[in-house]
C-alpha cells in the first residue's frame, strides 16, 4: 500500500447494568478520534456519556495519534466499563484508527486495550469500520473519505482491503467560524487526483462511479459535502449520521467476531492477562 501524507442513524443508549451481557458473549467497538471517543455494543446501540474531549492541552489523541497513553488508558477503561461492567475477562474490544496510522501507533493502541484484560483484542482501520458501515454492497472498489477534526484521509478499498490511502494533517478545526471550506475540499481533490494518476488497475474510476463515500464530522456539512461532490465530478454517499460511521462499522465487525467461528474474519488477537 502507498502511504504519502500528500495532502451521523443515532444508536439506542446502552443501559450501564453490570450484569447486562453476563454468560453472553460480548464486546464494545470504540472510535478514538482527535475530537474524541464513541464506543458502540452490538444490539444496543451507543454507549452514553461525553464523547468530546475538553478543550486545551489534556487531549490525549492530536491528529489521530495517543500522545497521552495514561489518559488514553483512563478514557478506554471508563468506556469499557459503562459498556460491559467491571469484569471484562469474556469480552472482545476493537479498536478502530487512523487508516495511515504507524505500526507504534497500532502496538500502544493494542497495549492500552490488552491492559484492561479483555479475552480478545481488534485493532482495524477506520476506512475499513466505514466501508462495513456505510459503503455499498457487493465488493468491489471503495473511496472512503473521512473529514476529521484534525486529520483528512482518502483510502480506496478494493473487496474490503485497503490498497492505497492519502492522508492530510488538517481537518475541521483547523477552520475558522467562518472560513470556507476551500482548502479542505482542496486537499481531498488532491489526494483523489493523485490516486487516479498511480491507479494502473481502474480501481479507482470504479470507486468514483459508485460513489466516494464520505464519513466524518465534515460530512455533516452541506457546504464541505456539495463542493467535494462538484470538485470530484460525481454524487457522493453521505451515512444518515457520518460523525459515527466508523464506530458503527466497528461493531458490525464485532459483531461478526462475536458470532460462533467468526474470529477468523479479521485478525483477532488474544489479549495477554493484566
Amino acid at each position: 500500500m502507498r502511504s504519502p501524507r500528500d495532502g451521523r442513524r443515532h444508536g439506542r443508549p446502552v443501559l450501564a447494568r453490570r450484569d447486562a451481557y453476563a454468560g453472553a458473549a460480548r464486546g464494545v467497538a470504540i472510535d478514538l478520534g482527535s475530537s474524541g471517543a464513541r464506543a458502540w455494543v452490538p444490539g444496543h446501540g451507543l454507549v452514553p456519556g461525553p464523547t468530546g474531549w475538553d478543550d486545551g492541552t489534556g487531549r490525549p489523541v492530536r491528529r489521530g495519534r495517543i500522545v497521552d497513553a495514561e489518559s488514553c488508558g483512563r478514557l478506554l477503561g471508563r468506556l469499557a466499563d459503562t459498556a460491559l461492567g467491571a469484569h471484562l475477562q469474556d469480552s472482545v474490544i476493537v479498536l478502530s484508527h487512523p487508516v495511515l496510522a504507524g505500526p507504534a501507533h497500532r502496538a500502544l493502541a493494542r497495549e492500552l486495550l490488552a491492559a484492561l484484560g479483555p479475552s480478545g483484542v481488534v485493532v482495524l482501520n477506520s476506512a475499513s469500520a466505514a466501508a462495513a458501515c456505510a459503503g455499498p454492497r457487493g465488493g468491489g472498489p471503495v473511496l472512503v473519505v473521512d473529514l476529521g477534526a484534525e486529520l483528512t484521509e482518502v483510502a480506496l478499498l478494493v473487496d474490503a482491503v485497503v490498497v492505497d490511502a492519502r492522508q492530510a494533517e488538517t481537518g475541521l478545526s483547523d477552520l475558522g467560524p467562518e472560513s470556507p471550506p476551500a482548502a479542505l475540499v482542496r486537499n481531498v481533490f488532491d489526494m483523489v487526483t493523485s490516486m487516479w494518476r498511480e491507479d494502473r488497475d481502474g480501481a479507482v474510476r470504479g470507486a468514483l462511479r459508485r460513489g466516494p463515500v464520505l464519513t466524518g464530522g465534515g460530512a455533516l456539512r452541506a457546504d464541505v459535502t456539495e463542493r467535494i461532490a462538484d470538485s470530484l465530478g460525481v454524487p457522493v454517499r453521505v451515512d444518515e449520521d457520518p460523525s459515527t460511521a466508523v464506530v458503527r462499522g466497528a461493531g458490525l465487525i464485532l459483531d461478526s467476531v462475536l458470532r460462533p467461528g467468526g474470529a477468523g474474519a479479521v485478525p483477532f488477537l488474544p489479549a495477554r492477562p493484566r
